[in-house]
């Protein structure tokens, strides 16, 4: 690898340990009007947009359930709640931010999550000024697995995507790096590696400690 490299974060799950949070918003909803199977129906929209949570969400209980008013009432409760303050951080995300940073190393967060709620929440915990480009899933047209943000950010930060290391947890978004030509790191939240993770991540780290030792040993090897 050369000096270029650059390192692309998915946000939930990876900077912030948010998804269980959300899925709690989303159990008090599925309690309040008796909607079934809330939390496996969750883990399967891990890492897309919310336009396409709402598609797995109509498809799964019917045109009866006014989904789209479940999942507003949901993501504002969850939103108000976390307007003013952070969410809860990854350990390990300012050590591993802290290093790449000092080693000039150009660092994008890449969010199936709309960019205004992206660039608040990292602000609200200090991390907004570790990144060089922040992407939202309003940005482009189509959701992980497509490659489209992914290709977006390392356009961003001026990377061909074959010197960018993209760090997610969900299958979709390791599928969206593998698709991009990238190099995908699996850091397991919610969803664990699966035979199909194995063979399409570069690298499945236990932790982000794990992450910062492995761009430690990267980048004495390179420079």
């Amino acid at each position: 690898m050369s000096q270029s490299i650059s390192v692309i974060f998915d946000l939930d799950g990876v900077i912030f340990d948010s998804e269980r949070i959300v899925i709690d918003y989303w159990k008090k909803t599925a309690e309040k009007y008796g909607i079934a199977g809330i939390e496996e129906t969750c883990i399967r929209c891990i890492g897309i947009t919310e336009s396409e949570t709402l598609k797995i969400l109509n498809k799964r209980y019917g045109s009866e359930m006014p989904m789209e008013m479940y999942r507003d009432e949901t993501f504002n409760a969850f939103r108000k709640d976390y307007e003013n303050k952070s969410l809860p951080i990854k350990p390990g995300v300012r050590p591993l931010l802290t290093f790449l940073k000092q080693k000039i190393v150009k660092l994008a967060v890449a969010s199936s999550t709309p960019t205004e709620n992206v660039c608040r929440e990292l602000e609200l915990a200090g991390l907004l000024s570790f990144f060089d480009c922040v992407i939202g899933g309003d940005v482009v047209g189509k959701s992980k697995p497509s490659p489209d943000i992914f290709l977006h950010a390392a356009e961003q930060l001026h990377t061909s995507p074959d010197q960018c290391f993209v760090i997610e947890d969900s299958y979709n978004g390791v599928r969206a790096a593998s698709n991009a030509k990238m190099h995908p790191i699996m850091v397991p939240d919610l969803l664990p590696p699966t035979q199909e993770m194995r063979m399409l991540a570069e690298e499945i780290h236990n932790s982000l400690f794990e992450t910062a030792n492995f761009f430690k040993n990267i980048i004495r090897i390179s420079f």
